[in-house]
């Protein structure tokens, strides 16, 4: 009898809590947030993470901050289902997020958590040229840099694609673990444009080492012009769709600094620069350079090893055309300061731009390095095709 008293007593008890739990639950929120990545998370994507939604209900507010307190902003979609930041997220940092959302009954509810995204040492990132929205020579690839060693390379290759309105077929041909470049088997089609698309985000490209890049670039092709330098007859014909525009004297690498062979894209562009014997080898019995010019005109770069197709203001004007008398640069006659419009430097600086190519001819000296600037036409395609991971 007490034993039934007291499961008597015990049942009413539990009646009594889930009656409490059951009016708890009739006066809570239905709307359910959930917020990515979890509570807790650990190498977070700074591009797809921190997304905010909510099923039964609507958004009121979502507060997003470092762990130092400084505001993320962001935005909640006109639905008011969802919520994400507004730009990019930053690597190896802290983020806390809290959103409130409310019912059809206006009961509010609440949701916390907080995540840090991928380190640097934990993740890629490729630096690519030409920049987005540019237009850019015949000869220009797309170039990507990595800054990590990447072993996968079939997987971030795959992760990368380069295509052309020009209906062209494009190729990546990886150099070293560093470095990618595309391109088609001949010079982009000019008036083309050409997508890049990096989805590397969360891609593997070493052990322990992922993409965090997920973005779209477009460059356009403009006309085409390629220049040929010819080191014996000491003359360079610029042609417009095969057709010679003009022709420009020139003073090409003497006979012991010959000028490399090749064809060459033309990568930088300055109105002046400093070229110093000291950078690139040339140097006297004292180490000093054989020769610091510090307002080189019109100088653009055709290798990384400091080939350059230039203005030049200190040699005689009977050199250009005549006599190769440079350390391995390109030279036509200008002026110093730059700003004479007339001369043949200035008119080729201003004819030209970024991915232009320029064919070097009858130096003497061997065919410049494909991995020596934009160089890679002086690949065959079956030599550019081999070198593909995919």
């Amino acid at each position: 009898m007490f034993r039934g008293d007291d499961g008597a007593s015990g049942n009413g008890k539990g009646d009594s809590q889930a009656q409490v739990d059951e009016a708890a639950a009739k006066k809570s929120s239905q709307a359910q947030i959930k917020i990515t990545p979890e509570d807790g998370s650990n190498n977070a994507s700074i591009n797809n993470s921190a997304a905010v939604t909510v099923a039964k209900g609507t958004l009121t507010e979502v507060k997003m901050t470092t762990a130092d307190g400084t505001a993320v902003a962001g935005e909640i979609s006109a639905d008011k289902k969802t919520w994400k930041p507004s730009a990019q997220l930053e690597r190896a940092t802290t983020y806390k997020l809290s959103a409130t959302a409310e019912d059809s009954a206006g009961l509010a509810a609440h949701e916390n958590a907080s995540f840090t995204t991928v380190a640097p040492d934990n993740s890629f990132i490729g630096t690519f040229t030409p920049d987005d929205g540019t237009t850019v020579g015949v000869g220009m690839p797309v170039s990507i840099n990595f800054d990590k060693a990447i072993t996968n390379r079939a997987e971030v290759q795959k992760g990368i694609t380069v295509s052309t309105t020009g209906g062209q077929e494009v190729v990546c041909h990886w150099f070293n673990d560093n470095r990618m470049d595309c391109r088609p088997d001949e010079y982009w089609k000019e008036d083309s444009t050409v997508t890049l698309k990096l989805a590397l985000d969360g891609v593997e490209g070493a052990e322990g080492v992922v993409g965090v890049q997920q973005k779209t670039v477009t460059f356009k092709i403009g006309r085409n012009q390629v220049t040929y330098v010819d080191a014996k007859t000491k003359q360079m014909k610029i042609t417009q769709d095969g057709k010679t525009v003009r022709s420009i004297p020139i003073s090409a690498g003497a006979p012991e600094n010959k000028t490399y062979e090749g064809q060459m894209v033309i990568s930088e562009k300055f109105k002046e620069t400093r070229m110093n014997g000291a950078t690139v080898g040339f140097t006297d019995d004292d180490g000093k350079g054989e020769y610091d010019i510090k307002d080189v005109p019109h100088a653009m770069r055709l290798s990384t090893s400091g080939t350059f197709i230039h203005g030049n203001y200190w040699g005689a004007k009977s050199i250009f055309g005549s006599v190769n008398t440079s350390h391995g640069c390109v030279g036509m006659s200008d002026t110093k300061g730059a700003n004479d419009p007339s001369t043949p430097g200035a008119w080729f600086f201003d004819n030209s731009i970024v991915g232009d190519v320029v064919v070097v001819q009858n130096t003497g000296d061997r065919t410049i390095a494909p991995d020596n600037g934009l160089n890679g036409w002086n690949m065959s395609w079956e030599q550019w095709k081999a070198g593909s991971a995919v």
